[in-house]
C-alpha cells in the first residue's frame, strides 16, 4: 500500500533536522531539465506565469540560479520536514522515529511539480513550482505532459510488490492529475474529510489538508497495509462515516472541528 500526499508552498529550511536519514531525489534529471527552463526566465515572467507577488517571484528566481543537481546538508533538507504546511502539521515527521520515518519511506510518495515523485526522507533543495503550473517545455505545454506517464511507471514499480496494490490518495486533484490513470495499474482509494457546518457536511480546505496528514499519521504509527483498517481513523473527532462511503472512497466526518 502506498499512501500519496500533495507538497506544500510553504517551507521550513531553520529548523534544523538532527540526525535524521537521508536519500537521494529519484528524478534529479527532470528537476534539472525544469529548473533550466525556469532560470531562462525573469522574475516579472515567474510571477505572471505562477501568480505571484514580485517578492515571492524575486525569491523564487534566486531558487532556481541557486539549485544545484547535487544535493548535500547544506542546500538540502528531508521532504516531509522541509513541506510546512496544514497537512504537514497533520503529519508532524519531525516528531517520528527512525522505525516510523522508514516505514513511512516505504509507503509514503510526495507528488511535485518539480521533483516528481519525492519519499520522505529525500533530500530536497528549495523551491516552489507548482503542478497545475502552464510550463512550456520541450514534452509540452504544461507540467502534466511533461512528466507524462513518468510518475504512475514509478508507482507501479513501487506497487508491484504487493499481490493486491493499492494506492491511498491524500493529494488533491491538482496533484493526482499527474499520475497516469491509463498507466496505473494499482487500486485507486480516496478518503474524504467533512466537517458539520449548519445543516450539513461540507469540505473545508484546511482541515481537510490536516486531516491527510493526520491520515499519513496513523497509517505509520499503525503500519496500515490493508484499506479495512484506515476506516479506524478517529484522530481528533473524526469518524468513519459507512453511509457515506463507497468502496473505494472512504469519508470521515466530525460534528466540530478542532
Amino acid at each position: 500500500m502506498l499512501f500519496l500526499l500533495s507538497p506544500a508552498k510553504a517551507l521550513d529550511y531553520a529548523t534544523p533536522s538532527g540526525h535524521v536519514p537521508h536519500s537521494q531525489p529519484l528524478f534529479t534529471r527532470q528537476a534539472a531539465e525544469l529548473i533550466g527552463v525556469m532560470r531562462a526566465k525573469s522574475p516579472q515572467e515567474i510571477a505572471t506565469l505562477m501568480k505571484l507577488s514580485d517578492a515571492l517571484s524575486g525569491l523564487n528566481a534566486a531558487r532556481y540560479q541557486a539549485w544545484s543537481p547535487r544535493f548535500t546538508a547544506a542546500n538540502s533538507k528531508q521532504a516531509a520536514l522541509a513541506f510546512n504546511g496544514d497537512v504537514y502539521g497533520g503529519l508532524d515527521a519531525g516528531t517520528l522515529s527512525d522505525a516510523q520515518l522508514d516505514w513511512a519511506q516505504q509507503h509514503l510518495c510526495i507528488l511535485s511539480g518539480l521533483y516528481g515523485v519525492l519519499r520522505p526522507l529525500d533530500w530536497m533543495q528549495p523551491y516552489r513550482l507548482e503542478m497545475g503550473t502552464a510550463l512550456v517545455t520541450a514534452q509540452g505545454k504544461n507540467l502534466y505532459q511533461f512528466w507524462g506517464a513518468q510518475i504512475a511507471d514509478y508507482l507501479n514499480e513501487r506497487a508491484a510488490a504487493d499481490v493486491s496494490p493499492v494506492i491511498v490518495n491524500l493529494a488533491s486533484e491538482e496533484y493526482f492529475k499527474s499520475v497516469s490513470r491509463k498507466v496505473l495499474k494499482a487500486r485507486v482509494v480516496s478518503c474524504v474529510f467533512e466537517e458539520w457546518r449548519g445543516d450539513r457536511y461540507k469540505i473545508i480546505s484546511f482541515m481537510a489538508k490536516r486531516a491527510r496528514g493526520l491520515m499519513v499519521r496513523y497509517a505509520i504509527e499503525n503500519k496500515v497495509v490493508v484499506v479495512e483498517k484506515l476506516k479506524g481513523f478517529a484522530a481528533e473527532g473524526y469518524g468513519f462515516d459507512a453511509s457515506a462511503s463507497g468502496l473505494d472512497r472512504l469519508v470521515f466526518r466530525r460534528q466540530q472541528g478542532i
